[in-house]
């Protein structure tokens, strides 16, 4: 169940990363890849275009994040398409941890309890829409 509260501290929080998005997601990909290797093999060589995406994705996840109801499609057609990526539901874990370590790294010492629990949910609510998606895609 994402909040309110939940909400306001993401966006808020989103908007200080926003600027500094190139090195929000070199950071990201470089926990990524430290975290699991293997999941390197999943990505092109020239990460210049899917950093962009991840960005772009995020953003728009967030901002949608007021109306939950309006991104859910969305969001159900990323994970659909995730399975063409050869993703695995495990990875899922993989990409929150770095996600939550890069905001920390971007945030410093605004990056609060408060905030990593609001994040943390709206992660595990879209990460969970999204591999429940991936699940309905015929083998």
């Amino acid at each position: 169940m994402v909040t309110p509260e939940d909400v306001s501290l993401v966006q808020s929080s989103w908007a200080k990363v926003a600027p500094i998005s190139d090195t929000a997601a070199d950071l990201f990909y470089g926990k990524l890849f430290e975290l699991d290797p293997s999941l390197q093999e999943l990505f092109p060589e020239d990460m210049t275009e899917q950093k962009k995406k991840l960005m772009q994705t995020l953003a728009v996840c967030v901002n949608g994040l007021s109306d939950l109801g309006e991104i859910v499609p969305a969001v159900k057609a990323l994970g659909q398409r995730h399975v063409g990526y050869k993703v695995k539901d495990e990875h899922y874990e993989t990409v929150g941890t770095a996600l939550l370590w890069t905001l920390g790294q971007g945030l410093g010492d605004e990056f609060t309890a408060e905030t990593e629990k609001a994040w943390t949910g709206v992660y595990t609510v879209l990460a969970t829409t999204m591999k429940e998606a991936a699940a309905e895609v015929p083998v």
